[in-house]
């Protein structure tokens, strides 16, 4: 710390140190292709700190972004969108800091040549590793990058960091998953992620050709071999099982997409990681397991939706900090600071962020809350349940699914609220305040009258008001029930294989057992509030719903009470 005062001290009266970040007010862009191990020629946009059009003479470390959304592109009204020059990931800043930004189309997309052989495979995280080490080898280059991204380019970061070029010393991963089955095909059931439709060739044509290409002749060939990629929503909806060979592909896909399989790598590299997520967003599940898989790795969660810069926390700060320290070798500090902040929605009555060097969840408590009879007393299909921490008498309750569900936003990050559209069970109004920390988990004791129904469990907060807000989900298939071992850390949480010889239909009537982890929370529920618990057997934000649709809707029956209830174990933290 003392280093980092002095650090600051010099930097205020003027004097330059190596490594030591100062501003550059101008940019110089240029734009080549480069040539990845098999000759495939990828588009990569370079951008040089400059003063008074002059680009920085220093070797200076290298920022790479690798991106399936154009670098550069002109948008419908004929503006010209930079990746580079926007700073949601802090890019813009990180220039103006002295770094070289590097923004790269994947191949099959962009203005890339090549064809797209599936999402995030091995050949598109050997393409990352070969454009690091080229960016390594650049003149302008301290021979030191790190990478940054979020959602797709989160995934590109992390996939480039399991190849571990030598070059490559840290990475800050956004909204990315570590096993792509268990998040794309959460509980065997395909979600809104990653389903949708692939975007035509004139969205790549949109491109700006590189440097050189001055009539756009080799921008439209590259094109050209896109037509040949692969379909990402088919490749999804036609691998059910964990073990699947894709029909498209000819291989184990989720096996060969699966990042944990391949962290020793990025462990032996020694490269550092930063997993950031925010609360509304179903990544941060995986997020928070990426971090405790990686020993040494930070965290950030902010209250925002999907790659949002956390709101009230200075993320192109930290972001810039955190690049300094690793490539530059400044002492600023970071490295001791707490391994994780996040949000705390109404912590104080308000919401704030709180620092920590235990990961959401690691130290919570599970806290049994029990399914119970309405107030009648008896079985019903009506959404009056309750729920207390209490079991009661042993009865069940029933409920047609439902497929008349209203249409989700297309881009439907978070779920809505889903108490008519199922069976609920709500708690009295809490007592006193209570904080949970982690990864609620539903367990479920069930029966339908159909050999395999899909089940998505909610946790709402009902305000005094009646209020309601979604604050965790999850979803199972009844047919892929089954746990087992699993092959990495997942904080004490079911896992469930999704292997072919694992999955097996539910006799009609026959009851089984269900463990449901939900996405995790970070709240202090008010006193006053109350807590609500949904079983529904649809979710509008699925994209292939009319095609899975069972006619006519299957009936699912939950046991609760008795010795063999159902409950919800919520983690609460002190």
């Amino acid at each position: 710390m003392q280093a980092a005062r002095s650090i600051a001290m010099l930097a205020a009266l003027g004097v330059a140190m190596p490594g030591l970040a100062r501003d550059y007010a101008e940019v110089q862009r240029s734009s080549v292709y480069v040539p990845v191990r098999d000759g495939t020629k990828l588009a990569v946009n370079l951008y040089r700190p400059s003063d008074k059009d002059k680009v920085a003479a220093d070797k200076l470390p290298v920022i790479f972004v690798f991106t399936p959304y154009r670098a550069r592109f002109r948008d419908k009204d004929g503006a010209i969108k930079e990746v580079a020059l926007d700073d949601r990931l802090a890019l813009r800043s990180l220039i103006k800091a002295g770094y070289v930004v590097a923004v790269a189309d994947i191949r099959g997309k962009g203005a890339s040549f090549g064809r797209r052989h599936g999402f995030q495979d091995r050949t598109e995280a050997r393409d990352g590793h070969d454009l690091v080490e080229w960016l390594a080898r650049q003149s302008f280059s301290s021979g030191k990058v790190g990478m940054i991204g979020c959602s797709y380019l989160g995934g590109t970061t992390f996939h480039t960091a399991t190849t571990a070029p030598p070059s490559l010393k840290a990475v800050f991963v956004g909204a990315s998953d570590l096993d792509k089955y268990a998040f794309v095909r959460r509980g065997g059931i395909t979600a809104q992620f990653n389903t949708r439709p692939a975007e035509p060739l004139s969205d790549d044509l949109a491109s700006l050709p590189v440097d050189g290409d001055r009539d756009s002749a080799q921008l439209q060939a590259a094109v050209q071999q896109h037509a040949k990629n692969t379909p990402m929503a088919a490749l999804w909806y036609g691998m059910p099982y964990r073990d699947s060979v894709s029909p498209l592909t000819g291989n184990a896909f989720w096996k060969e997409v699966g990042v944990y399989r391949y962290l020793d790598a990025i462990r032996r590299a020694g490269i550092a990681t930063y997993f950031w997520s925010n609360w509304q967003d179903e990544p941060t599940a995986q997020s928070i397991l990426s971090a405790a898989n990686m020993k040494g790795s930070k965290f950030l969660a902010g209250p925002g939706s999907h790659c949002v810069p956390p709101p009230g926390f200075d993320f192109t700060g930290e972001v810039v900090r955190y690049f300094d320290h690793h490539l530059k070798g400044v002492d600023n500090g970071i490295a001791a600071e707490p391994r994780a902040t996040y949000w705390v929605e109404g912590l104080d009555g308000k919401g704030g962020y709180v620092r920590s060097n235990i990961l959401p969840g690691e130290s919570a408590k599970p806290i049994r809350w029990f399914f119970d009879a309405g107030r009648s007393g008896t079985a019903r299909s009506v959404n009056d349940g309750q729920l207390g921490t209490q079991t009661g008498k042993a009865g069940t309750d029933r409920f047609t699914v439902r497929y008349d569900l209203p249409p989700a936003d297309y881009f439907a990050f978070w779920a809505k609220p889903m108490d008519d559209k199922g069976l609920s069970y709500t708690s009295a109004p809490l007592a006193k305040a209570t904080k949970l920390i982690g990864y609620p988990v539903v367990r479920l004791r069930v029966s339908a009258d159909k050999p395999d129904a899909n089940i998505f469990a909610y946790l709402d907060q009902v305000a005094a008001n009646g209020t309601t807000e979604v604050v965790a989900f999850g979803r199972l298939a009844l047919s892929h029930r089954k746990t087992g071992k699993p092959p990495y850390e997942t904080m004490g949480l079911p896992w469930h294989s999704g292997l072919r010889t694992d999955v097996a239909p539910l006799p009609p009537g026959q009851q089984a057992d269900l463990a449901i982890d939900l996405t995790p929370v970070s709240r202090v529920v008010p006193a006053g509030a109350r807590l609500r618990v949904t079983i529904a057997g649809a979710d509008p934000r699925q994209r292939n719903l009319k095609d899975i649709e069972q006619k006519p809707a299957p009936v699912i029956t939950v046991q609760r009470g008795g010795t063999r209830a159902s409950w919800i174990e919520l983690p609460v933290a002190d």
